[in-house]
């Protein structure tokens, strides 16, 4: 599935989307560079999902969790993941196999702990589209 987006309000739009059929059990990897609009997808998702409160980037966290939507939602950002042991310190397992919907970015990081059928969310910048233009590719791993 693809999705072009020409603004952050699209983007979040496509979040917003998203988060609203998602099921509990799902696990979303989100991929792109920095500045890309992982976090707006992400607000957009939250959103879909009916979490209310604001969102904000798990970078120094590395995990927020949010469970006043309809189904818990569980934001990792593992950019800061120095070793894949430290999932597990943080029970990873509990979140990846429990009863929300995980939604990890930089998820590259820790790939050998990755269940299969995860989807990847990759958000792409295209300059010869303009500078605010993303492509947002969804595929399943």
């Amino acid at each position: 599935m693809r999705y072009d987006s020409f603004c952050e309000e699209d983007t979040f739009r496509i979040g917003r989307e998203l988060g609203q059929h998602v099921q509990e059990g799902e696990i979303f990897l989100l991929e792109g560079d920095l500045g890309v609009g992982k976090t707006v997808l992400a607000k957009g998702f939250a959103v879909g999902l009916g979490v209310m409160e604001p969102i904000t980037s798990p970078t120094f966290t590395i995990i927020q969790e949010y469970t006043e939507g309809r189904i818990p939602l569980y934001h990792f950002d593992v950019y800061r993941i120095a070793d894949v042991e430290e999932m597990y310190e943080l029970g990873y397992e509990g979140y990846f196999f429990g009863e929300g919907v995980c939604l990890i970015e930089w998820a590259s990081l820790i790939r050998e702990i990755l269940p299969e059928g995860c989807r990847v969310i990759q958000i792409e910048k295209d300059l010869e589209r303009g500078f605010d233009y993303r492509r947002i590719t969804i595929t399943e791993v």
